[in-house]
């Protein structure tokens, strides 16, 4: 799973980091991704929506056995 979800992390980046931010893949437990949002993401208001309606989605469509996930 975490070959998966590094992959789908990739292919997300590129958006992150067109706006300042990066993310980084910290763990997965029990169907948990736990990331680090970097950059300009780092403390945006706007963070917890990005995670949310952004990487969970795509994560949760892209990679079978992903419940959620959690800025760490």
């Amino acid at each position: 799973m975490r070959e998966e979800v590094e992959k789908v992390i990739e292919q997300i980046r590129p958006n992150l980091q067109a706006d300042g931010g990066d993310i980084e893949l910290v763990d997965i437990e029990d169907g948990v991704v736990k990331v680090k949002l970097k950059g300009a993401c780092n403390g945006c208001p706007m963070s917890q929506i990005t995670l949310s309606r952004g990487v969970e989605q795509v994560l949760k469509k892209n990679v079978p056995g992903v419940k959620r996930v959690e800025s760490v």
